[in-house]
């Protein structure tokens, strides 16, 4: 199934890839340094719209290059997308669990848009009625999640 354009990775430029990564790296050194990185990473954050601390820039090789962070860091933080449907919902679990190249996007746009706390977990440690399920079975059971009211 195709998704519509706003549930897709935004494409991010080559030039803007460098810059992020010129500026993350900049942060990184500030902080190996011991120096006082507050206004850099507030600036970063300006930029893109996301709300990285200290430990991100010093960290984030433990589980990412410098170019999957700058990705990260271009693209929308909390991707809501307005009347995602179920088949849509489906289509995103599907490219979960297939390993996308954007899955971490898709894990992103998903934990926006379903009310489900844990809605990951239910692909990655699903319980024991969900083990080998269809993405269709996984939809239905995060969309059936209703928050307690207080």
């Amino acid at each position: 199934m195709e998704l519509r354009p706003e549930l897709c990775p935004p494409v991010v430029g080559p030039q803007r890839i460098a810059e992020l990564c010129s500026a993350i790296e900049t942060i990184a050194r500030l902080l190996e340094r011991g120096e006082s990185a507050d206004a850099a990473i507030a600036g970063f954050n300006a930029e893109t719209g996301h709300d990285y601390a200290a430990d991100h820039f010093l960290t984030y090789w433990k589980s990412r290059n410098l170019e999957d962070f700058a990705l990260e860091a271009a693209r929308p933080a909390r991707p809501k997308v307005a009347d995602v449907t179920r088949d849509e919902l489906i289509e995103i679990v599907r490219r979960i669990q297939a390993a996308d190249d954007d899955i971490d996007y898709y894990v992103l746009l998903l934990d926006t848009n379903v009310l489900h706390p844990r809605v990951t977990d239910l692909i990655f440690w699903p319980p024991p009625e969900l083990v080998n399920a269809l993405p269709g079975a996984i939809v239905d059971v995060a969309l059936s999640y209703r928050p307690i009211g207080l």
